[in-house]
């Protein structure tokens, strides 16, 4: 039998002060639990996404960050991202660049997201159950599909948020 995920309940600044189920989380309580999200950058410069699958329960068929994924309860945010980034891409030696945090807020949750970068030139192998498709996209392209409901509208948000990408943006 499968237990439900336990995620930490955390304040503004990351301090858990609670824990809760994945229903719990995602059941409109706006509980504030973290995530983590990196933006996988080839060396050429395009940024690989992620298409969400249609069974998900939370903007199924966008496509989204290169990873993207809850932080357990007890687990450390680097210890989450290299989790998330190894189940979701099969990606187990990269050097992540800590970029921000920042409270994002849907119709459903509330996230604090902690947002790192990479720049990665190995064989990324997407777990079929969690990816529909993925690839590279040049920052011009993702700046063309903005706004037409091609994204998820966090990664919107979020693209917006990176200083580095200013110039594009």
């Amino acid at each position: 039998m499968d237990t439900e995920e336990i995620f930490p309940i955390v304040n503004n600044d990351g301090q858990v002060i609670g824990k809760a189920s994945r229903t719990e989380c995602h059941d409109r309580t706006f509980l504030l639990h973290p995530v983590v999200h990196l933006h996988l950058f080839n060396p050429e410069g395009e940024l690989y996404l992620q298409k969400r699958p249609m069974h998900k329960q939370i903007q199924p068929g966008k496509w989204d960050t290169s990873v993207g994924g809850h932080v357990d309860y007890g687990e450390d945010i680097e210890t989450a991202l290299f989790r998330e980034t190894r189940e979701e891409l099969g990606i187990k030696d990269f050097t992540p660049e800590f970029l921000q945090k920042y409270i994002f807020r849907s119709k459903v949750e509330t996230e604090l997201v902690y947002v790192y970068k990479t720049t990665y030139n190995g064989c990324i192998t997407p777990d079929k159950e969690e990816i529909e498709e993925g690839r590279f996209w040049t920052l011009q392209q993702i700046k063309k599909e903005m706004g037409t409901d091609v994204f998820t509208p966090n990664f919107e948000q979020e693209i917006l948020r990176l200083s580095f990408l200013e110039n594009i943006f």
